[in-house]
C-alpha cells in the first residue's frame, strides 16, 4: 500500500521548535521529489518547502527562509522539516508530498503560549 505518514506535530509555544517527519511506503521513495504543504485554520493550502530526489535542490516559501529546513534521508524512507523559532503564522496542518501527486494525512501543528 502506498502511504505517506506525518508525525512530530504538536503544541509548541512561540519561539520554539519542532521536528516533523514524513515516513514513506510501498513506493520508491528515492524516485520522488517531495514538499511540505501546510493548510492554516480557514485558509488554503500552502507550499512550504521543496526537496529533490537526491537532496541536492531545495526551495522554501520567504516565510520559511532561515527558520526551517527539510531534509530527507532515503535509506529510511523518510522526509523531515525542522521548523524553528515558530510563530503563530506557522500553526497550520502540515501535509508531506511525494511527486506532487502522494499525499499523507497531515499532522497538526499549534504555535501558541
Amino acid at each position: 500500500e502506498v502511504q505517506l505518514v506525518e508525525s512530530g506535530g504538536g503544541l509548541v509555544q512561540p519561539g520554539g521548535s519542532l521536528r516533523l517527519s514524513c515516513a514513506a511506503s510501498g513506493f520508491t521513495f528515492s524516485s520522488y521529489t517531495m514538499n511540505w504543504v501546510r493548510q492554516a485554520p480557514g485558509k488554503g493550502l500552502e507550499w512550504v518547502a521543496y526537496i529533490d530526489k537526491g537532496g541536492g535542490l531545495i526551495h522554501y516559501v520567504d516565510s520559511a527562509k532561515g527558520r526551517f529546513t527539510i531534509s530527507r534521508d532515503n535509506a529510511k524512507n523518510t522526509a523531515y522539516l525542522q521548523m524553528n523559532r515558530l510563530t503563530s503564522e506557522d500553526t497550520a496542518v502540515y501535509y508531506c508530498n511525494a511527486g506532487t501527486t502522494l499525499w499523507g494525512q497531515g499532522t497538526l501543528v499549534t504555535v501558541s503560549s
